[in-house]
């Protein structure tokens, strides 16, 4: 190591010992170099001899200890794929075929299975997109958390569970002294990803790749994450590559910006460069992306949905998370419900689709009262409420191909068959604009960005009247999330949809909704008009949310926390 890692307790709650400190390998100021990397896929389509598909084309780049170079790019630009080389990982079909990977001044390609065992947890570690997906449910979170640290013999079972509450605390996470006896499912979507973030920084590795951490945090949370990652990576030296979609979002931690578009390097240079004077004509697309100008509507139809007085919970309702939600939904309009994570949108939504059955209150739909339970409700009921959701990693089935997931709400609802199955599957692939060339795909094959599209072509495929909108965006780039909310309101225009539009992206929202409700806490604080909401004054909580969308804005993230301690009363 060019210099000794040693943090106080203070500041992290554990430090290394010196002996681990001496045996970590490499001086250089270098710590990572990629060099002409190339990495291809093998697809197998049904009936078809397989075939080759280049995934990264002769991409090199160098990372020194201490710094950030984010990787941005649309999906499928090969961002992840890099960032998984660069651990000696190639996903399953996934395989390096040429170039090397050098980090600690040794090509890792070449250490072999027992070599990637020993470096994997311990000098590099993975922040993964879906945070669901990576985690075992069957295990209590700070056992997952300290594991690395444990199974390499960097920390006794004591100092690794010191140093994870730490991080716990720095990440802004809840009752951090209690929360790692929870599992998985016992915590939110955001919750779950700032758990990922302690676990991966947990061992004190050298190179920390994060995959989109930020993703599934609300505004408020994003701020405190990004600002304990910068903080985080200044304290120990650790370099970092950071995958994104969110240019205001790495322009916030990187110190360089590579873009990628189609497997190959379209430009690199520092981030204000990239920010304020891109080279590139993609790159201008990227950075000078507008989100798109709605104008609400006028909400003078029925209600198609009607939510009133729900209170709901789990365990018996021992553990209330919505207390009294009222709220409406007309024919052809988008309501956004926005809010911190935790604060009951999803639990909202589950309620609605009968996932979970209210403790009090009712839910109309389409002028009549719905059944409180999934299993209850008509398949006409099911067809015409549908979901996309979150988190498509485990919202499809991996052994099923893109043709067969879109494909069985056509069969199961309209009774499609052959040709003209094939067909509307085809014209889906299209709207989502992918083509027909993905129907062979399994989901293993796909980007984060590519596999939400899919969600989204299943959920159109039932011709549905109210959609619910988990995050349907936040895994998508700039440039692709805005044609996806072109197609919804294209749709909505055309056939009357209405979306329940759950996000934590205001600017989103403010694209999208004609109107909104603020959720904090599992109340509703504020609902109306897009204009009205939006507009001041504001209490709190909202000026609080407003307030913390990143701008694409290099040191934007210092002013929102200085204002933050501001308003706090805080040095």
């Amino acid at each position: 190591m060019s210099k000794e890692r040693v943090l106080s307790d203070e500041r992290v709650g554990v430090t290394l010992s010196k002996v681990e400190q001496a045996s970590r390998p490499g001086t250089a100021e270098t710590l990572l170099n990629i060099r002409n990397l190339r990495i291809e896929a093998t697809v197998y389509p049904p009936g078809e001899s397989p075939h080759k598909m280049i995934l990264v084309d002769d991409v090199s780049l160098t990372l020194k200890r201490g710094k950030v170079l984010g990787l941005i790019g649309e999906s499928g630009a090969g961002k992840s794929t890099i960032g998984l080389a660069s651990m000696g990982y190639g996903r399953g079909g996934v395989r390096i075929i040429g170039g090397e990977v050098i980090l600690n001044d040794r090509d890792i390609l070449k250490v072999g299975a027992s070599g990637m065992r020993k470096l994997r947890g311990r000098e590099v570690c993975y922040v993964a997109q879906s945070a669901a997906a990576a985690f075992n449910p069957a295990h209590r979170l700070m056992d997952q958390v300290v594991e690395a640290a444990l199974l390499h013999d960097m920390a006794s079972r004591r100092e690794a569970e010191k140093r994870a509450i730490a991080l716990f605390k720095k990440l802004g996470l809840p009752d951090p002294e209690n929360i790692g006896k929870r599992f998985p499912h016992q915590v939110s979507g955001g919750q779950l990803q700032r758990v990922m973030t302690a676990m991966a920084l947990c061992s004190e590795p050298d190179l920390i790749v994060f995959d989109e951490p930020t993703t599934a945090l609300d505004v408020t949370t994003q701020i405190d994450v990004l600002a304990a990652i910068r903080d985080a990576i200044r304290d120990t030296g650790v370099a970092a590559l950071y995958i994104t979609h969110d240019l205001a979002v790495v322009a916030q931690v990187a110190d360089e910006i590579m873009v990628l578009r189609h497997g190959k390097l379209v430009e690199r240079g520092m981030t204000q460069q990239i920010i304020n004077q891109p080279h590139e004509q993609y790159t201008r697309a990227l950075v000078s992306v507008h989100h798109i100008d709605h104008e609400e509507k006028d909400g003078g139809t029925a209600p198609v949905l009607s939510v009133k007085g729900v209170t709901a919970g789990y365990g018996d309702g021992a553990i209330k998370v919505l207390r009294d939600v009222s709220l409406d939904l007309h024919t052809g309009q988008t309501l956004a419900v926005v809010g911190e994570s935790g604060s009951g949108k999803s639990t909202l939504a589950r309620v609605i689709t009968g996932l979970l059955p209210p403790l009090v209150g009712s839910i109309q739909f389409d002028g009549r009262d719905l059944s409180r339970r999934l299993a209850e409700r008509s398949k006409n009921d099911l067809r015409q409420l549908q979901m996309i959701y979150q988190m498509a990693d485990v919202a499809m089935n991996p052994r099923q191909t893109v043709a067969t997931i879109i494909g069985r709400p056509l069969e199961f609802y309209f009774g499609m068959r052959g040709a003209e199955r094939d067909l509307r599957v085809a014209e889906l692939l299209d709207k989502i604009e992918m083509g027909k060339s993905f129907a062979d795909r399994y989901p293993a094959e796909l980007s984060g960005g590519q596999k939400q599209r899919i969600c989204i072509a299943r959920t159109l495929s039932a011709k549905p009247k109210l959609i619910i909108c988990d995050e349907v965006t936040s895994a998508l780039d700039p440039l692709v999330a805005n044609g996806i909310l072109k197609l919804l309101l294209q749709l909505q225009k055309d056939e009357g949809v209405a979306y329940l539009f759950i996000s934590h992206d205001l600017a989103t929202v403010k694209s999208i909704a004609d109107s909104i409700s603020v959720m904090y806490r599992g109340q509703v604080v504020r609902s109306g008009p897009k204009g009205q909401v939006l507009a001041p004054p504001f209490d709190p909580y909202t000026d609080l949310l407003l307030s913390s969308v990143p701008e694409m804005e290099v040191g934007w993230l210092d002013k929102a926390i200085s204002c933050r301690r501001m308003e706090s009363g805080g040095n």
